[in-house]
């Protein structure tokens, strides 16, 4: 921004009552000495890794957050200290969490990227560039779900506006009319490049007349003008009318991060420009001008807050490390013991239906429990699982999305932090590729970055695998990449019964659920489901057959496959026990192992290809836990190693057939 326009902005004159004047003065005050001090900590080695610095910029979170009750939600960025100060979190806590200890925040396991408090709904700042954007999306669903009345605030910065989630959060939020507001910190420079050089619009809140939204463009140095127009919009969202956009035009003054050491594309006079309109400076100034005693307050908070620093520091370099174990129990929160009904009774289902009854009862049960997707409502889901749930719980919590499958699974990610209990349907499984970052990033790490405080406990289901001629890119299956990830349960169930009961204890379940379906279980044979509601408990693997000789541990479509092999081989003799784990992470390694200390064989089989499968997980674990028992080694049956095809006799060249899990497991007994 030049310094004509620096100045044409200097122009602007707002008042507002002398409280609050000294409030953004004394959190504005808060946030440059802190971040003044963090600097020096970091030089000093006190504070590693790296920090982003909010000098510069404190204008904006201190007009924004003075808007906000503690029971509104603010989503923050990288750059999130100023953020979580002008919310009100507690100074020592940050600075301990800066430093690592164990008296942090988060127990020293988020870091200044990281930083949050949870009960003042603050949503987690975020090292992923825009990511507070779903996340907000969602919370903003929460509430307007359970209405209370609390609006959402997402700071971004000018180089997330080019993001496809920023249109698509503003295109959801609009649609849905949530209680939004989206601020964009425009101080003009990503890490070294100028937002002019890659911003199609002269400014970024013109972007928001495409989404029917208000947009505006205001001083970001000039906190009572960020008060009063955020102000506006914080009414608008609690009134119903949906989102807003403010762009607050602002400068940091430091490089991107502490840790950065990069040329600096900067010039002296716009540099010399920006400092020159200091917004601490600019409202210490109006302190002195319109209060009586201006000039004494402005060193009274100062003075106060300088004692609040050093006690901040202080409290830091006297907490202790965390431990191994504090962060191992930050991963998961525990899972619910339920017990699995004693008679599964003589009522049939098909799969579809038994998932449908799950849902069904669930949503009954508990009214945070609410599904969204592709055609989930009226039409039911492209394979019917949805059926008949719009009619009777409506649309509020049957949703119909767009097709930006990244920001509406962010915002069942975000709604499950808030409290909700959402289950988002993944229309055709390897669209879950698109949802990558919001699972992998944020619902796998937000509860272990916040240190074991936050529960996600959202489903994210859809059906995968080939089977009726979908193709390449419509067949994948892709289990193995969520088993990887700390964080994720991955379910995965192979018969009506277990559907329904999994798919209950994954939705009571705290933590992010990763529920895969398969398309022939569709369309495959009805099973016994009891009617009444129940639970399967997570993690405990299911003996489908019993047998002496030889151990087959399959999934998903490849159990009833196995049980017709062993059926073939039992006429000649061999007797197979088959293993369903129905849970891949946590995996009922006890179970497995059991049988092959009995079987002294075993065979995997599963449809993904055999590369990089988690059978070759569940072949290591045995190697290692169970070498001495090994009459033969672990072989391993999968896909062939090639993209699902569509002629119908090359994919079942491809698929795992009947007679090679028999081939299998009649070579191991050579």
């Amino acid at each position: 921004m030049s310094e004509a326009a620096v100045n044409e902005m200097a122009g602007r004159n707002l008042r507002v009552e002398p409280e609050i004047l000294t409030k953004l003065y004394e959190r504005m005050v808060r946030m440059r000495r802190f971040d003044e001090r963090t600097a020096e900590l970091f030089a000093a080695g006190a504070v590693k890794g790296t920090a982003h610095s909010y000098v510069g910029e404190e204008a904006v979170a201190a007009g924004v957050c003075l808007n906000l009750t503690d029971t509104d939600y603010v989503g923050s960025n990288h750059r999130g200290h100023g953020h979580c100060i002008a919310k009100g979190a507690r100074l020592d806590l940050m600075m301990a969490e800066l430093m690592g200890k164990d008296t942090g925040y988060c127990h020293g396991l988020g870091g200044s990227m990281h930083i949050a408090d949870l009960k003042l709904n603050i949503l987690g700042a975020n090292g992923i560039v825009g990511a507070t954007m779903p996340l907000g999306t969602g919370a903003a669903l929460a509430e307007k779900l359970r209405g209370t009345g609390n609006v959402v605030v997402a700071f971004f910065g000018d180089g997330a506006s080019n993001q496809g989630l920023f249109h698509e959060c503003m295109n959801l939020a609009s649609v849905w009319k949530l209680p939004m507001i989206f601020v964009c910190e425009n101080n003009q420079y990503a890490l070294t490049t100028c937002y002019r050089d890659t911003t199609s619009v002269e400014q970024i809140s013109v972007r928001a007349a495409g989404y029917g939204v208000p947009g505006r463009t205001i001083d970001g140095n000039d906190a009572i003008e960020v008060y009063a127009v955020v102000g506006e919009a914080v009414e608008r969202a609690r009134a119903g009318k949906g989102p807003s956009l403010v762009e607050a035009m602002t400068w940091r003054w430091g490089q991107h991060s502490m840790r950065a050491n990069l040329r600096e594309p900067r010039s002296d006079a716009d540099m010399a420009a920006w400092k020159a309109r200091d917004p601490l400076l600019l409202m210490e100034r109006r302190m002195i001008v319109e209060l009586p005693d201006g000039a004494a307050a402005a060193a009274r908070i100062k003075e106060k807050v300088e004692a609040e620093i050093e006690a901040a520091v202080a409290f830091g370099e006297a907490g202790p490390e965390p431990t191994v174990e504090t962060m191992m129990n930050a991963v998961y929160a525990p899972h619910i013991i339920h017990r699995e009904p004693a008679d599964k009774g003589t009522r049939e289902l098909t799969y579809t239906a038994a998932l449908n009854e799950a849902l069904r009862q669930e949503m009954e049960r508990d009214p945070n429990v609410f599904l969204m997707g592709e055609d989930v409502g009226a039409t039911g889901g492209i394979f019917q699982v949805s059926k008949g749930l719009f009619e009777q719980f409506g649309g509020e919590r049957v949703r119909d999305t767009p097709i930006t499958e990244p920001s509406f699974c962010g915002a069942g990610v975000g709604a499950a932090i808030a409290g909700m209990r959402p289950v988002v349907e993944v229309q055709i499984f390897d669209f879950i590729t698109l949802m990558m970052d919001m699972i992998v990033n944020q619902a796998a790490k937000f509860r272990y970055m916040n240190g074991g405080v936050a529960t996600v406990p959202v489903v994210i289901r859809g059906p995968q695998g080939g089977g009726i001629r979908m193709a390449a890119q419509h067949s994948q299956s892709l289990e193995a990449w969520f088993a990887h990830i700390p964080g994720l349960v991955v379910v995965a169930p192979s018969t009506p019964y277990d559907a329904k009961g999994l798919l209950t204890a994954s939705i009571r379940d705290d933590n992010p659920v990763i529920f895969i379906e398969h398309k022939m279980l569709y369309l495959g044979q009805t099973g016994p489901v009891p009617e009444q509601p129940y639970a399967i408990p997570i993690g405990v693997a299911d003996v489908k057959r019993k047998g002496t000789d030889v151990t087959i541990v399959a999934t998903q479509n490849m159990v009833s496959r196995s049980l017709s092999a062993a059926q073939v081989l039992a006429r000649d003799g061999i007797s197979v026990e088959v293993i369903d784990p129905r849970t891949l992470r946590p995996l009922d390694t006890a179970t497995i192992l059991e049988s092959v200390r009995k079987t002294n064989r075993m065979v995997v089989v599963h449809e993904a290809a055999v590369t990089g499968g988690f059978g070759a997980e569940i072949a290591a674990m045995v190697n290692e836990q169970a070498f001495d028992w090994l009459d033969a080694p672990v072989k391993r049956v999968g896909a062939l190693d090639v993209p699902m095809p569509y002629n119908d006799a090359l994919e079942q060249a491809v698929i795992p057939s009947q007679a090679r899990i028999i081939d299998a497991v009649r070579g191991l007994l050579r």
